[in-house]
């Protein structure tokens, strides 16, 4: 889950890490009053889950009440990379003496965490990691260790032009990023750029806090909050709604299984004869026949689909209800698509059966199963 950038700065606070004074507003008249509270001039940033938003135009300053209120009446209803802007956060605008960047993700590599800090702050890191990867500290966090202030000092200290105090400051600043990352089970968080203003206060200018979806049990204060993820297609976002592990592609077969190395090896398999993933389902061990009919309603319901191949090895799974949940579906929707299906395993018999009567075709042989889906879809089988 992505939180906004002003939720990301309410957690902020929480950890002591400064943030601008700053309301978030959904019309040209509250950003008017928001501005004339704050007194001074104001930067307004459009409230979407996309990076790049001032390259995009989505944060525009202004001098004056007057001016915050032009300014929001353009950026409010307008679209920043294909996402309409509802809110903007309406900011002080700080006197800049110098920009560094401090985050903290996940090396699925080395498995732990990695703190990372640059001094070349405002700009996109993964710029600066592929131009000038020396200009990106890092540091491996055990986990049994966590983030010390030592090491995060030691991090800075190869910074040019850094007092002690500066030094102090940010790994102070990166150190509660880590706290944030513990207690919120976050996949990401950073601050890009963490300013040093002209005054001596680092403050997060910019927020990022990413959330691992399946630890949100933990965290109640986000329930009911919509988790659909911005870069979602339709059919991931529908996908999602029914808890359903789904990846969109841009082929003409349907891929559904149950497991994910089974499904992966099906893509595969469908790919060596010749024809194309229109996405990846994996329905999980013992699923239910609602389970299957939903699968297969939300693959068959995207156009460029024009077969199925459902692939089943049954252990936990019985191939019986498979096959119910397939008839269900089938029976419930308008514009069918040619099914095969290749099963195996509990109740492989009774559900052969009941798909044969049913008009589908079921196969025990994966590569012939394969290969018929590829027909059927209008490819190339070779």
């Amino acid at each position: 889950m992505k939180l906004f950038e002003f939720e990301a700065k309410n957690v902020f606070r929480k950890y002591g890490i400064a943030t601008p004074i700053g309301r978030v507003v959904g019309s040209p008249a509250e950003a008017k009053e928001a501005a004339r509270q704050i007194g001074r001039p104001v930067v307004l940033k459009a409230q979407v889950l996309v990076g790049g938003r001032g390259k995009a135009g989505g944060i525009q300053s202004a001098n004056d009440p007057g001016e915050a209120e032009s300014v929001a009446a353009r950026l409010i209803g307008s679209s920043i990379k294909g996402i309409k802007v509802n809110t903007l956060l309406v900011e002080e605008k700080l006197s800049i003496a110098a920009q560094y960047y401090s985050g903290i993700t996940i090396d699925r590599q080395a498995r732990r965490y990695v703190a990372l800090a640059s001094a070349d702050g405002g700009v996109d890191i993964e710029e600066v990691a592929a131009s000038s990867p020396d200009r990106i500290a890092r540091y491996w966090i055990e986990p049994g260790d966590g983030l010390t202030r030592t090491a995060a000092e030691s991090m800075m200290a190869g910074f040019a032009g850094l007092t002690k105090d500066d030094i102090g400051s940010l790994a102070s600043v990166t150190a509660a990023l880590y706290k944030v990352v513990q207690d919120y089970d976050a996949e990401l968080v950073e601050i890009n750029p963490l300013l040093k203003t002209t005054s001596g206060e680092y403050v997060a200018a910019d927020a990022r806090l990413i959330l691992d979806d399946n630890a949100l049990f933990r965290h109640p204060e986000f329930e009911g909050k919509d988790n659909a993820r911005v870069d979602d297609t339709p059919w991931e976002a529908r996908a999602r709604q029914k808890g359903l592990a789904y990846v969109d592609l841009e082929g003409s077969i349907g891929i559904i299984g149950n497991g994910a190395g089974l499904v992966m090896a099906t893509m595969d398999l469908v790919n060596h004869y010749g024809g194309s993933a229109a996405n990846f389902l994996d329905i999980g061990g013992g699923a239910r026949p609602e389970v299957i009919k939903d699968g297969l309603i939300l693959v068959m319901s995207k156009a460029g689909v024009k077969a199925v191949l459902i692939n089943i090895l049954g252990g936990i799974t019985r191939c019986d209800l498979v096959a119910q949940g397939v008839i269900e579906a089938l029976n419930e929707i308008a514009d069918k698509k040619p099914v095969v299906v290749r099963m195996m395993g509990t109740n492989e018999r009774e559900g052969m059966l009941m798909l044969g009567r049913a008009g589908v075709g079921v196969y025990s042989d994966m590569e012939a199963a394969a290969k018929e889906a590829i027909r059927l879809s209008g490819g190339p089988a070779r």
